[in-house]
């Protein structure tokens, strides 16, 4: 290892929060957190939220990490220590007199008598807003300024990567206002902590998603005009600038952070996270995973963090063996996605300058997302296997799995023609299975594999092969895909987060399993998308949505599935509230202590 460049007195997260003065709050903008909110729980609570995951108090593990406390935690963990010891201690009881467990609304939006898919879709928008959050002490979440929209069940904040999604379908259906007050929330997270955190929670602050800030900004624009490119350049950069961050320092075969610089001087990106503690919203499972290998557990415990950046999580493409989670070495791999996104991200911000009369900085930005796509088209393509792969910077080879990632160059106008042909094949011989694209060729049980298909990743192949051209397996894709979601709605009344899209057989339930929790109802992407390749397919959508008496069956307001949303209906919402295990497991408590090694550079 080389000596770290970063100065190791700085705090992790940071010391001060302002807001950007191109960012106005509203009248009634919420507090900003102070310092001490911003600790996740699993630091706030010190070693009492690793005595609750231990003892698995909640059905769901992010319960625990979303509840608050009613009290200073100081003061918690005053009475806790001096109880937890005592004849008939009862840590259930405890953490329900303690703690306020935050509802989860319209979890179970279910459609009305002859609802159509049309007037679901736009009836769940307004289930799935969140009004601008009044500030909770001690509260995981980091309050937002403006209404926005959360993908569904038990994700009820802000999600970087979905969101894009989320904003096509607002985007198609008119809901304008809607989409411009989410992307300014997500502008103003940069804004606070330079970055977008996978989520808006505390405990997300490590680590982000894949950058599309500046796919959302080309999609406002498109709308809005050139100056959203203007009035949101410190932002842009901002961006650039935590993806980046440690580059030019860097020596050959090293990285920092995200930064990966090739033995041969090539800059490209990997998943991160500053933190090497077991993920608070999923506690219980990441010790269970450390405890299973012989690993150092901090290693362990950062690249299953740096496996959620990359929004696949979990997947056997960052897998040693492909199919144990304990082998899952996600740092060490320089992925599709990410590098992308940040050659995108160069394009945005030299556009954003040339706009704003800076041709010196727009030519550099330029110049930068040059070189980029040049080394994406060269260190992560495979003219053998006719695929783009993960590389794996350590072993100096491209990864062995398959996967839709393949299209993302192809989404984003990257690929070369050549290469978009060949991808198109192998897409159409490898990949695309009765119900649409499956996420890999590996069957491993996690869920971004075989047998499942994710929303985002068939929209962005979809719209990829259009851009070059290949419309006919798009389309071909497309009809796949709206079978599948369409046919799921005519027997469930819902659409899901994920489908099984291998097995020929439509499932009541979307068929499609693994993860690290149950199936997911609402849900933002997947509306999102539906809709947007309705529109792009009417005839197709028409002929889908003829075969099923209710996702079909027209409303007073949709005369034709290629038509403009309906005016909202009324929906339905349910409230639920995240629940305290049934049978809890008592275990001798050990005390949690947060590991804080910041360091970020390696070298091979």
């Amino acid at each position: 290892m080389t000596s770290d460049f970063r100065d190791k007195s700085a705090p992790l997260l940071p010391p001060t929060i302002t807001l950007h003065p191109a960012i106005t709050p509203p009248p009634q903008a919420p507090r900003l957190p102070s310092q001490q909110d911003l600790r996740p729980p699993s630091i706030a609570l010190d070693g009492l939220f690793s005595d609750i995951g231990k003892a698995h108090i909640f059905t769901d593990a992010k319960a625990a990490a979303d509840a608050y406390p009613n009290r200073p935690p100081e003061e918690i963990l005053a009475t806790w220590r001096a109880q937890k010891n005592d004849p008939g201690f009862d840590l259930k009881t405890f953490v329900a007199t303690y703690f306020t467990i935050p509802a989860i609304t319209s979890a179970a939006y279910q459609r009305k008598p002859g609802e159509n898919v049309r007037d679901y879709i736009t009836g769940m928008w307004d289930v799935l807003t969140r009004q601008p959050d009044t500030p909770v002490p001690w509260s995981s979440l980091l309050p937002l300024p403006e209404k926005y929209v959360v993908p569904g069940g038990r994700f009820t904040e802000l999600y970087y990567w979905d969101t894009y999604f989320t904003m096509i379908g607002l985007y198609e259906g008119g809901r304008i206002d809607l989409m411009r007050s989410t992307y300014r929330d997500l502008a103003s997270l940069i804004d606070r902590y330079g970055h977008i955190p996978n989520g808006s929670r505390t405990y997300y602050l490590g680590r982000s998603q894949p950058a599309f800030f500046a796919l959302m900004t080309d999609l406002l624009a498109s709308h809005d005009g050139n100056r959203t490119y203007i009035k949101y350049l410190p932002e842009l950069q901002r961006e650039y600038e935590y993806w980046t961050d440690g580059e030019t320092k860097l020596a050959p075969g090293h990285a920092w952070r995200h930064a990966v610089r090739l033995k041969d001087g090539t800059l490209l990106t990997r998943p991160w996270d500053d933190l090497d503690t077991p993920r608070d919203e999923s506690y219980p499972q990441d010790i269970a995973t450390a405890a299973s290998t012989s690993r150092p557990s901090a290693e362990v415990w950062r690249n299953l963090r740096a496996g959620s950046e990359t929004g696949w999580d979990f997947s056997s493409r960052w897998l040693q063996d492909r199919h144990t989670l304990s082998t899952i070495h996600t740092t060490d791999l320089i992925t599709i996605e990410m590098s992308c996104m940040v050659a995108h991200l160069a394009q945005t911000l030299s556009r954003a300058y040339e706009l704003s009369g800076n041709r010196q900085k727009a030519a550099f930005y330029k110049a930068d997302a040059d070189r980029r796509i040049a080394a994406i088209r060269r260190v992560l393509w495979d003219p053998k296997r006719g695929a783009f792969y993960d590389y794996d910077w350590k072993a100096g080879k491209l990864t062995d799995v398959l996967s839709t990632a393949t299209a993302v160059p192809l989404f984003l106008r990257i690929a070369t023609d050549q290469q978009v042909h060949i991808v198109a094949k192998t897409l159409k011989e490898k990949l695309l299975k009765p119900g649409g694209l499956v996420a890999t060729d590996v069957t491993s049980g996690q869920q971004w594999d075989s047998p499942n298909g994710w929303a985002p990743l068939q929209w962005m192949a979809i719209k990829g092969l259009n851009l070059y051209g290949e419309d006919v397996l798009a389309q071909d894709i497309a009809e796949r895909w709206m079978k599948r979601v369409i046919g799921t709605y005519e027997k469930s009344g819902v659409l899901l987060e994920k489908y099984d899209v291998v097995n020929p057989e439509i499932s009541p339930t979307g068929g499609a399993g693994g993860g690290e929790y149950p199936m997911q109802i609402g849900f933002g992407w997947t509306n999102g998308t539906l809709l947007g390749l309705m529109n792009r397919y009417p005839q197709v959508a028409q002929h889908i949505l003829g075969q099923y008496p209710y996702a079909g069956q027209a409303s007073k307001n949709d005369s034709s599935p290629g038509s403009g949303p309906a005016e909202n209906p009324q929906p339905i919402p349910l409230t639920t509230k995240q629940t305290l295990s049934s049978s809890s497991h008592r275990e001798n408590p050990a005390s949690h202590e947060a590991q804080k090694n910041e360091k970020g550079q390696e070298n091979h």
